[in-house]
């Protein structure tokens, strides 16, 4: 029997009022982001009492006691701010706004690689192709826009990536190892980080990476600016030309939030060619966020907007998935899941997987 997700229990006067905030939420979060990058926040954080009237912060930071204001009133909707005798102060929401490292990532993540191509969303979900991608120049997805990409819509697209990524690696280093593989396939390997994580973690191992010719490039330099070009290797291929197949003899095969970038029948072409490239002994390790596995609401409303971002942005056909639709991708290739762990990193469930006998 399948579960009910969500309720529809509001009255409708805040059904309406929460219908506003959907309807203003491209203005309002402009609002939190300049309240964010003008210092305003800051302001009222290292303020006595964490208050402030409107000329005293207009004065410190050299904007006008109108532009202040505006931003202020909107503060208080969104419950970044509270309002005393003429005074602000700051609130929680404000203070995560400002000072919480997941919400900095999330909303740099939202302006500059998101806003202006998100308008496109209703052609891609039309066309089935990321149709925001255009803002930024002309290319099939955002992984072969990686290494072209403006340096600031870069930055906030890595520091998304990594930020989850980097949560989970220390905490998967006892389950991946826990058969002593010696050398281990890294598929999508994008710039190296996980590869030279592992290599540092474990002086024995020999890693490898499998990607796009663009990441590999990429990959390379970091791996020789760390010293580890005679532990890590690179193999450049069309990651969704199932024609080619992975390269064989690994202990392992890795992917980490790696399948999530590609549609249901790319997935299932991906693992099939893992399937061939493993034996009976060998283990594939899946880390994906999915949805239906978290444990906070707040996870769970950033997954499902992150979906929008692979609609919109990255490729026009993937997602944040359900647990179950990997589950049954990865008995269709012929694997089967071996062990799940669960609570990895921030939001991260880990399948190892095997072939059925």
């Amino acid at each position: 029997m399948k579960e009910t997700i969500g309720t529809d229990k509001k009255t409708a006067l805040q059904a309406k009022y929460d219908a506003q905030k959907i309807a203003f939420a491209p203005i309002m979060f402009q609002a939190a982001k300049a309240m964010r990058d003008l210092g305003i926040l800051e302001y009222l954080l290292k303020s006595p009492q964490r208050s402030a009237n409107t000329e005293e912060i207009a004065k410190a930071l050299n904007l006008s006691v109108y532009g202040v204001k505006v931003l202020l009133e909107a503060g208080l909707s969104l419950e970044m701010v509270t309002m005393k005798d003429d005074k602000f102060y700051l609130s929680k929401t404000g203070y995560f706004i400002l000072s919480d490292e997941l919400t900095r990532v999330n909303m740099d993540f939202t302006q500059d690689v998101n806003y202006l191509g998100m308008s496109n969303l209703q052609d891609s979900i039309k066309n089935g192709k990321p149709e925001g991608l255009k803002v930024f120049g002309k290319w099939d997805t955002v992984y072969e826009a990686l290494a072209e990409l403006p340096p600031k819509v870069r930055e906030s697209w890595f520091a998304f990536d990594h930020f989850y990524s980097d949560y989970a690696f220390p905490e998967v280093m006892p389950h991946l190892f826990n058969d002593n593989p010696k050398k281990i396939l890294d598929v999508g390997g994008n710039t190296g980080k996980f590869s030279i994580f592992c290599a540092e973690h474990n002086p024995d191992v020999q890693m490898t990476i499998l990607d796009l010719p663009g990441q590999v490039k990429e990959a390379m330099e970091n791996i020789h600016e760390k010293g580890l070009n005679d532990r890590i290797s690179t193999h450049a291929l069309n990651l969704l030309d199932n024609a080619i197949p992975f390269p064989k003899n690994y202990d392992a095969i890795w992917m980490s939030q790696f399948l999530d970038c590609f549609s249901q029948e790319e997935i299932l072409g991906l693992l099939k060619r893992a399937y061939e490239a493993l034996d009976e002994s060998n283990s594939l390790f899946i880390l994906e966020t999915y949805w239906d596995k978290q444990a906070f609401q707040a996870s769970t409303y950033s997954l499902h907007a992150t979906s929008l971002y692979f609609t919109a942005i990255a490729n026009g056909n993937s997602q944040m998935y359900h647990s179950d639709d990997m589950v049954k991708l990865v008995e269709k290739s012929g694997l089967y899941i071996d062990t799940v762990y669960e609570n990895i990193g921030v939001s991260h469930t880990l399948f190892k997987c095997k072939r059925k006998k």
